[in-house]
């Protein structure tokens, strides 16, 4: 099997690439790796605690490989960190880098470029799948996850903290992906198939958060405009219990 390490966001998308890579025994997963934002020493985008992340990669059975970010880093950095952070990977023996995205184009080309430039190939296994079915699966398959963090533009505040299930796809709004493809939410995985154990934790305060655009990040394939951003989360807080 191909020697692979798996981008590890602490959500559903992640726990389903994981899920389906191990089924399907093409590659052998033995580590997972998560940016971790150093300002609030949580997870990047996701706000979840490090000790939840380290405790979750705990109950997978897999060591974790935490990349340290800054939480204002330029795009110009956080290439360069990414570069530094994947040699160590592939001096490892690492050869594939498995992403759990399902159809963002333009992120999917420059995952694909910034690893060919180092000799690192680019796995997507829930590509273009239909993404109701796709969290459909997740639920049906014994996974348990938690809604973290819910972008204020797309959902109502009530929908952090709610666990995935059938009741939560049927309350969401006209137009918001059923997986949260688009960020109108991020999620925390407690429980599966995948899982060795449950990871223990309570719910703490829901925190909402402003960011302050910034300037226009671009490279040759992927380009975002911070400044069309939205820029108002919620947050749902968790701690290990």
């Amino acid at each position: 099997m191909k020697k692979a390490y798996l981008n590890w966001s602490s959500g559903k998308d992640a726990a389903m690439s994981l899920y389906k890579v191990c089924k399907e025994g093409e590659y052998s997963v033995e580590k997972l790796v998560t940016t971790v934002n150093t300002e609030f020493n949580r997870i990047s985008m996701h706000g979840v605690r490090i000790e939840l992340l380290q405790k979750q990669a705990e109950c997978l059975d897999l060591p974790l490989h935490q990349i340290e970010l800054h939480g204002e880093i330029s795009m110009q950095k956080y290439n360069e960190v990414m570069e530094v952070e994947t040699n160590k990977l592939l001096d490892e023996g690492f050869t594939h880098s498995i992403f759990g995205d399902i159809f963002l184009e333009d992120l999917k080309r420059y995952r694909e470029k910034q690893l060919e430039k180092i000799g690192a190939k680019a796995v997507f296994p829930l590509w273009n799948r239909n993404t109701k079915e796709l969290v459909e699966e997740f639920i049906s398959s014994g996974f348990k996850a938690i809604v973290v963090c819910v972008n204020n533009e797309k959902l109502d505040k009530s929908f952090c903290g709610r666990t995935i299930d059938s009741d939560f796809l049927n309350d969401l709004p006209e137009g918001v992906d059923p997986c949260g493809e688009n960020g109108e939410f991020h999620t925390f995985v407690f429980d599966g198939p995948i899982f060795k154990e449950p990871v223990d934790f309570k719910i703490g305060e829901m925190v909402e958060k402003y960011y302050k655009p910034v300037e226009e990040l671009e490279d040759d394939c992927f380009t975002t405009n911070q400044k069309s951003w939205d820029t108002s989360f919620m947050y749902c807080d968790l701690l290990l219990d």
